[in-house]
């Protein structure tokens, strides 16, 4: 049970904290300093390295949280785990999603210097980055309040 909890929170570490650096610093800084074709290509070459370490991070996090609500007796497991399962689930497929359409929307627009579709894309990317960190942090404080009760 030790090794699956230290590779959950490798996981929850690197893909909450990656997204919440993401979002609160390189975002900002980015758009202070970078014309759009600049700033479309940083953010493509970015995601693309950070993407390869979240599939890593949702895998870990998916074998890992199963095998611990399997420890914790399956269906008799705390319903603070099966809340973190579901939050968890909700946010791989949002993932997926980022991953399979508008990320590779972004992919395409940077490759022609399609800077309006390109910023389209990464707005969107945005928006559910940003969604998929709130739902993070809750579900860190599910896991922390709900061990505490």
């Amino acid at each position: 049970m030790d090794i699956a909890r230290w590779l959950h929170l490798l996981g929850v570490a690197v893909w909450v904290g990656g997204m919440f650096f993401a979002y609160m610093a390189l975002r900002p800084a980015a758009v202070a300093v970078l014309e759009p074709p600049l700033r479309l290509s940083l953010w493509h070459q970015t995601l693309s390295r950070f993407f390869r370490w979240v599939w890593v991070a949702v895998a870990l996090i998916l074998a890992s949280g199963l095998h611990m609500i399997a420890v914790l007796g399956g269906h008799g497991a705390p319903v603070y785990a099966w809340v973190m399962l579901a939050i968890g689930i909700v946010m791989m497929l949002i993932f997926a999603h980022v991953f399979f359409a508008p990320y590779r929307r972004l992919g395409r627009a940077v490759a022609a210097g399609d800077w309006k579709a390109g910023g389209a894309a990464l707005g969107q990317i945005r928006k559910l980055v940003g969604l998929n960190l709130i739902l993070g942090l809750i579900t860190i404080t599910v896991a922390t309040v709900g061990r505490m009760l």
